[in-house]
This record gives C-alpha cells, sequence and structure tokens, in this order.
C-alpha cells in the first residue's frame, strides 16, 4: 500500500487503460494550488467501450440472487476498510480535507451505508400476489433497469460514489460512472478494489469533463442517468436525458434554511450552525447557509453565533486545530469571493469576508447579517464557508422567507416547543427537516430534495427502489 500520488486511470471491463486517444487533464492539490497528477479526458471510444462493457456484464449481474449480490457489496466495504490509509490519502489529496477528520466524519458512515445497501438488497418489497378480478392471479415483480450512467461531485467524491453506485448494483444494475473532473483518484483507487470482487464490466469508471459527462448522457445505452450536482447541470441532464426517455435520478443544490425561534437553546443552536455550516468549508448542498432567527433574540443569537465561528479555523490540512481546507478550485474561490464583494450596502460582514493565505485557495470563515430576502447572498447557492443572518417577526414569517428560494433540499427548526417543531416539520417544503439539530445523516433514511433541487432519493430503502423497476404480472388459474 502507497500514499505516493499515483496516475489516475479510467476503469473499463475489468482493466485499468489510458483514454484511446491518450488526452489527459492535470488534476490540483487545492492546498497549494499546483498541478500534482493526472488523469484521463475521456471521449467518445473510451464511453463507447465502458457502456458496451456494462451492458454485456448486465444480463448475469441482474440473474445474481439478492446473496450474491449481498456478498460482494459486503466484501467491497471490507475492502474499502482494509485500504482505508490509501483511500482517505487520495480523497483528502483531491479535497484538501482534514485527513483525521475524514477518517471520524466520512469513512465510517460510508461503510455503514455500503453495509446498509448489501443488506437492503435482500429486502425489496412489492405487493402481495392475489385475485384482484375473478380466475385471474396477479403478482408485481421489481426489477433492476438495466445499465446506469452516474456522475458524481467533487464535494465529496469517495462518499458521492458508494452513494450511487451502492443502490444501484444491489438493486442489480451495472454502473458506468464519472467522478468529478478536480476528483477523480478515490474513485479510479475503488474501482480496482471493487474489481478483484465484482465481475468484469459490472462497475466502470470514466473520467474526463463535463463534455464527457454530456457523452455519457446522451450515450443510447444507459436506461438511467444519476447525477449529483448543480442545478445548471441537472437541467441540462434531464433535457439531454428527455430525447430518448431515460429515467434521471437529480440531486442538486441547496440553500438549508435554520429557523431559530425566540425559545431555543440559543447556545447549542449557535454551536449546532456553525458546525454545519463550516464543515467541509461549506461546500455541501444540505450546509447551514440561512439563518432567520426571531428579532427578539436576533442580537444576542448574532453575538453568540459569532463567537463560536471565530473558533473556526481554515489552513493547513494538517494542522490540529483545522476545521476546514481549501474551496476545490481557483474557479470555486472567485465564485465564493464574489458574493461577499458584491454584497449591498445594507449587508455587513460580521468575521471572514476574504481569502486565507497567498497558496491554495483557502477562504475564512465568513458571518454575514443584515441580508434581506431578495439578497443574491440569500438566494442563490454560495456553496462556501459562508453563513447568512436575516430576522423575522412571527412564524408565518420565518416560513414564508424560508420556503422563498427554489432550492428545496434541507432546512432546520430550533425550538423548544413541541406543537411549532410539527408545524414547523410540516410546513417548510424541503426534502429534509431537522429538529435542533443540523447535518445528520443514516443510511436508513432518505435524503433528496424538492422543487431545484431535484427528484429521486439517496439512501434508504426509497434510494434502493429508484433504481428498480416495477412489472405487473397477471396469470389464468
Amino acid at each position: 500500500m502507497t500514499t505516493e500520488p499515483r496516475r489516475v486511470r479510467n476503469y473499463i471491463d475489468g482493466k485499468y487503460r489510458d483514454a484511446e486517444d491518450g488526452r489527459t487533464m492535470e488534476v490540483v492539490d487545492p492546498v497549494t494550488g499546483r498541478p500534482y497528477t493526472t488523469a484521463p479526458l475521456s471521449g467518445p471510444a473510451d464511453v463507447d467501450a465502458a457502456m458496451a462493457a456494462a451492458a454485456a456484464a448486465f444480463p448475469a449481474w441482474r440473474d445474481a440472487t439478492p446473496a450474491e449480490r449481498q456478498l460482494a457489496l459486503l466484501k467491497i466495504a471490507d475492502a474499502f476498510e482494509a485500504h482505508a490509509d490509501e483511500l482517505l490519502a487520495a480523497e483528502c489529496r483531491d479535497t484538501g480535507k482534514p485527513l483525521e477528520m475524514t477518517r471520524e466524519e466520512e469513512l465510517g458512515p460510508v461503510l455503514e451505508q455500503l453495509r446498509f445497501f448489501a443488506g437492503a438488497a435482500r429486502m425489496l418489497e412489492g405487493k402481495a400476489a392475489g385475485e384482484y378480478m375473478a380466475g385471474l392471479t396477479s403478482f408485481v415483480r421489481r426489477e433492476p433497469i438495466g445499465v446506469c450512467a452516474q456522475v458524481t461531485p467533487w464535494n465529496y467524491p469517495f462518499m458521492m460514489a458508494v452513494w450511487k453506485f451502492a443502490p444501484a448494483l444491489a438493486a442489480g444494475n451495472t454502473v458506468v460512472l464519472k467522478p468529478s473532473d478536480t476528483t477523480p483518484a478515490s474513485t479510479a483507487l475503488i474501482a480496482g478494489l471493487m474489481g478483484e470482487i465484482l465481475p468484469p464490466g459490472v462497475f466502470n469508471v470514466v473520467c474526463g469533463d463535463r463534455d464527457t459527462g454530456r457523452l455519457m448522457v446522451e450515450h443510447p445505452t444507459p436506461a438511467m442517468v444519476s447525477l449529483t450536482g448543480s442545478v445548471r447541470a441537472g437541467t441540462e441532464v434531464a433535457a439531454s436525458a428527455s430525447t430518448d426517455l431515460k429515467r434521471v435520478h437529480l440531486e442538486l443544490g441547496g440553500k438549508a434554511p435554520c429557523v431559530v425561534f425566540e425559545d431555543a437553546d440559543l447556545a447549542a443552536a449557535a454551536e449546532g450552525i456553525r458546525d454545519a455550516g463550516f464543515f467541509n468549508a461549506g461546500q455541501d448542498c444540505t450546509a447551514a447557509t440561512r439563518v432567520l432567527v426571531h428579532e427578539s433574540v436576533h442580537d444576542a443569537f448574532v453575538e453568540a453565533l459569532t463567537e463560536a465561528v471565530r473558533e473556526v479555523r481554515t489552513g493547513d490540512p494538517t494542522a490540529p486545530d483545522c476545521s476546514y481546507g481549501p474551496l476545490n478550485s481557483a474557479a470555486h474561490l472567485e465564485k465564493v469571493s464574489g458574493f461577499i464583494e458584491r454584497l449591498p450596502a445594507h449587508a455587513t460582514v460580521v468575521t471572514g469576508g476574504h481569502r486565507v493565505g497567498d497558496e491554495g485557495f483557502f477562504y475564512a470563515p465568513t458571518l454575514v447579517t443584515g441580508c434581506r430576502q431578495d439578497d443574491e447572498i440569500v438566494q442563490r447557492e454560495v456553496f462556501g464557508p459562508v453563513v447568512t443572518v436575516q430576522k423575522f417577526t412571527d412564524e408565518a414569517e420565518a416560513v414564508a422567507h424560508a420556503n422563498g428560494v427554489e432550492y428545496g433540499l434541507a432546512s432546520s427548526v430550533w425550538t423548544r416547543d413541541h406543537a411549532r417543531a410539527m408545524r414547523m416539520s410540516k410546513a417548510l417544503d424541503f426534502g429534509c427537516v431537522w429538529l435542533n439539530t443540523h447535518l445528520a445523516l443514516v443510511g436508513e433514511m432518505p435524503h433528496g430534495g424538492f422543487k431545484k433541487s431535484g427528484y429521486g432519493k439517496d439512501l434508504s430503502a426509497y434510494g434502493l427502489e429508484d433504481y428498480t423497476r416495477v412489472k405487473h404480472v397477471m396469470t389464468a388459474m
């Protein structure tokens, strides 16, 4: 096992390969801002090869018993655990995340989620067989869809790969997966580990850029396309997939409100929102980005949150006090900085609001108060270490402001009033509502949003069902 950088390669039909035409792209270390390795820039021939391999492998994998698929996924989880140091080194080199924090906060949950889907492979349910018309018996078959084209994001490359392939493989599908062009290393590494367990062609990795992703979506072979990414990317995928009616699974952006009522434990809310707002540099679609606080406790809460945010540190990810590492890229650093540079006069940067250091893509933990509902920074996803604060006067206004964005992925409510918490959980138009917490995820519960946050569910039995189709069978008695 080695932690030294390695050249990233595609993994197709059970073998590592370079791009057919030899093209490569640089992979940049976000800590230094300098390239550290290369990855294939895959084109039509590479996508064709991967799709052909997945299609050829599908019949046998479809016909494998649920117990056989379960055993394969359990072996994959064990292999990931055995090679944890190597996987974490690749993940952290691409993302700049603190190593031990990533081990604790991501590796453990990923292994649990993978093992959950291993068990779920044997628990697909359908309606009981019965006679719904005289002389005829009906039953329902739940079947895999076929070849799945999957595209993962750069904020959690390893975890999102598992969220994609685990339910797909558990249901009996085969996969062609493209990681982000900025973070391909851990995905290419897990492909080799999985290739020692799965039949050739069941799981394939094709590296590349947006054009590579478009080739996958437009390819005639996949029956389903699954994307975690931006609203822009999701819109393009949905439009492209519509031309041949591929099934589409989209987990897109978020702009999570955190509604803090006057009876909340302000210290606990400040700590919880800080942790959920700045984890992974705020590069999380469920991050606590918008604080809506009752006017009667606004000043006291802002003071508590400001003190909490001032404890957050960014910089060298190997430093023991580092809370989060760099942003993903120079382009993303520019994007996040732009939101602060364009702030209206009525908004105030309480802390942060600037780049940290001259090397790499670090940005200071930033808290902005005085925000209004129609401000750009309230309406659009920053996807960085930036939290905004707004006032509200009553419950109705809190709901209106929370729901008044185009996203609908996650939200949280902070109150001691149980009845209010139940009213808010009904009224908030988000796929997840946390009560007195934020950002906690478990494999057994669904993750996915409404509105422009996409459709379909990751995790849970619902996520597994998304990778299946339902067939009615009726027979004469």
